[in-house]
């Protein structure tokens, strides 16, 4: 398994941690989260291994997310709907996601998150 960096490349936000990867060295595999959307199992996976509320992995600043009124929603959704859902749609996914080869995931780019992920 190798450091996976899913991405959508007209993020403005994508670029920029892709090219701080570069600048790190960090050797990875590029993923177009809307040709090649996660599938439920993985998101199910990352998920429980980032530690976080599932809520940090919805694309929250996303055309899709305030189309479908998901601010007001996802309250009342199970957790297995908002995986579903996800699942439906990689626009609905927050990026970049990184995927390390120890299993540490982090939603978005914060680079201290980022550099914590990859023990640098």
């Amino acid at each position: 398994m190798s450091t996976q960096f899913i991405e959508y490349p007209k993020c403005t936000t994508c670029k920029k941690a892709k090219k701080w990867l570069a600048e790190q060295g960090v050797v990875f595999c590029e993923r177009h989260i809307a040709e090649q959307a996660p599938t439920e199992q993985e998101l199910r996976t990352w998920w429980q291994a980032s530690g976080l509320p599932l809520k940090r992995f919805f694309n929250t600043s996303g055309v899709k997310y305030r189309e479908l009124n998901l601010a007001a929603k996802l309250g009342e959704m199970s957790e297995e709907e908002q995986l579903q859902l996800l699942a439906s749609d990689g626009m609905l996914v927050k990026r970049p996601l990184l995927v390390t080869d120890d299993g540490s995931v982090v939603p978005g780019f914060k680079e201290a998150a980022w550099c914590t992920a990859l023990g640098k």
